[in-house]
């Protein structure tokens, strides 16, 4: 059974740039949605397996990739974002941005630009492409959509409505511009230094 992570700061910790009211509602009512909802599927594909009856196994699998991936998308957003505490990406992968994006700068912008450009519900990712070797920037909808297979997460932003429109209403580049001033690098470092 899939169990809601703890948030590694208190409700208010991300304010003024990330509102308190809206990380309740973020944390405590859509990212527990889509946990109770993960596990809702999971007993009915345990049920389907028990009694052998596939009949509904299409929607059972839908569900399953889009609550399971939402909640995935949402612990490592709640992870990837701390305190307005100084801390920056490290040597290796200021190395690796620099290589593939050509400057801190370059990647900040297409980082931006990505985020704003992403269509109805989704979120925009940095992600480790092994099979590549390299840094790519995806816009991901509606959780599971728009991947790449194997990629590793390492910089998540849910562009959803829900997760900026209480504070910052339809204005999607300020609270882009906000992101980057509560953004834990060492939680994306140490991401990174898995791969």
């Amino acid at each position: 059974m899939l169990k809601m992570i703890e948030l590694p700061y208190p409700l208010n910790a991300l304010e003024p740039y990330y509102s308190k009211e809206t990380l309740e509602l973020h944390y405590q009512v859509l990212y527990k949605g889509y946990v109770d909802n993960t596990n809702k599927t999971e007993e009915k594909l345990e049920q389907a397996r028990k009694s052998n009856d596939f009949s509904n196994i299409k929607c059972y699998e839908k569900n399953l990739s889009f609550f399971g991936s939402g909640a995935i998308l949402h612990e490592l957003f709640f992870q990837n974002m701390g305190p307005a505490i100084p801390t920056e990406p490290s040597i290796q992968l200021m190395e690796k941005i620099m290589r593939d994006f050509g400057s801190y700068e370059a990647f900040k912008s297409q980082f931006r630009e990505a985020s704003s450009a992403v269509e109805a519900s989704g979120w925009c990712l940095l992600v480790w492409v092994p099979e590549w070797n390299k840094l790519e920037i995806l816009q991901c909808e509606k959780h599971q959509n728009l991947t790449l297979w194997g990629c590793k997460p390492l910089l998540v932003l849910d562009m959803w409505e829900h997760s900026y429109y209480l504070q910052y209403k339809t204005k999607r580049p300020d609270y882009i511009d906000a992101f980057w001033n509560i953004i834990n690098w060492n939680e994306v470092n140490r991401r990174f230094s898995k791969i």
